[in-house]
């Protein structure tokens, strides 16, 4: 779902982070949560439950009483009529709001509003409301949240937030397939054709319709091997100083570490940065499956500066 336009633009000024799935999204949320300026949470699904009102607060006492029907982290485990309101609350909880906070916003803004929170335009507040409130108890200068996939749809939440800053976080899409395939296959991309049509429609509409000067691209594989001079050109980005915090994420206390809730990258994300899994295409993919994917995305794949097969991997054009 694409987000319309506010009636009013928000007044905040968030960091929104984006990129396909298992391209170091957390990682980069927990290093620039690092910052003392900043308090930026893991991804937070609000165009997904049926209403953020009340059936988010049925939610809450559903959880609070212990019922079967919420239990477990999986959609395996938990009824699927209350699968989308619990992955909202659990994602609240990763970020660092209580329960008893979420609630507390759900009903205020219902009272203000006079909805039960479905539309896209309250949805977005109460995201607003959610930042604002971990902005104040860290802090911190401003709030920021990981848009996920929804970074292609970077043009309209730059309407809705006028002030926002974006940043898209890019894996080389052969990498980005091999880890689909081999480390989440119950939930991601279950080919290889579809891995390169997926990563290729993230990558190529966000970097479209960014907004001037408020959108920047960094690469996974430069995080991880250059991580000072990366995080320099984002916080260069973001207007902010240099904090060697960033490059000690590990050792820092953040919200997803206290309530992982399952989340497939927080322990990774709690380690210093690794190298180890760039170019794990060569291994995990058949030449057959990396010709398919060049096939589709290698056009892309060359503007972001990764070779071909052909002239050897890692390199750059």
């Amino acid at each position: 779902m694409v987000p319309a336009p506010l009636a009013r633009p928000l007044d905040s000024d968030p960091v929104l982070l984006g990129g396909e799935n298992r391209s170091g999204t957390t990682l980069l949320s927990i290093m620039l949560d690092s910052h003392p300026a900043l308090t930026v949470g893991p991804e937070i699904d609000f165009p997904e439950p049926p209403d953020l009102g009340p059936h988010i607060l049925q939610v809450c006492d559903l959880m609070d009483r212990g019922d079967p029907r919420v239990a477990g982290t999986t959609k395996e485990t938990i009824d699927p009529d209350w699968y989308d309101g619990m992955h909202f609350t659990v994602q609240c909880e990763r970020s660092g709001l209580t329960r008893a906070e979420l609630r507390t916003l759900v009903a205020d803004l219902m009272a203000a509003r006079g909805t039960d929170l479905s539309a896209p335009d309250d949805r977005c507040r109460l995201i607003e409301a959610i930042g604002e409130l971990r902005r104040v108890h860290t802090g911190a200068r401003r709030w920021g949240l990981k848009l996920q996939r929804k970074i292609q749809d970077v043009a309209a939440y730059a309407d809705i937030w006028p002030h926002a800053h974006f940043i898209h976080i890019v894996r080389d899409g052969r990498d980005l397939a091999a880890s689909h395939l081999k480390t989440v296959p119950d939930w991601g991309y279950r080919s290889v054709t579809e891995a390169a049509h997926g990563w290729l429609d993230v990558v190529t509409r966000a970097h479209r319709d960014a907004p001037p000067g408020r959108y920047l691209e960094i690469r996974y594989e430069d995080l991880v091997t250059r991580p000072r001079e990366t995080a320099e050109r984002m916080l260069d980005h973001l207007g902010l100083p240099w904090d060697e915090a960033l490059l000690r994420h590990a050792e820092h206390e953040h919200a997803l570490f206290n309530n992982p809730w399952g989340h497939p990258a927080a322990e990774a994300a709690g380690k210093p940065v690794y190298t180890g899994r760039n170019g794990r295409y060569l291994q995990d993919l058949t030449a057959g499956e990396i010709k398919e994917f060049e096939q589709i995305a290698g056009e892309e794949l060359r503007r972001l500066g990764y070779a071909l097969s052909a002239t050897g991997p890692g390199s750059t054009a």
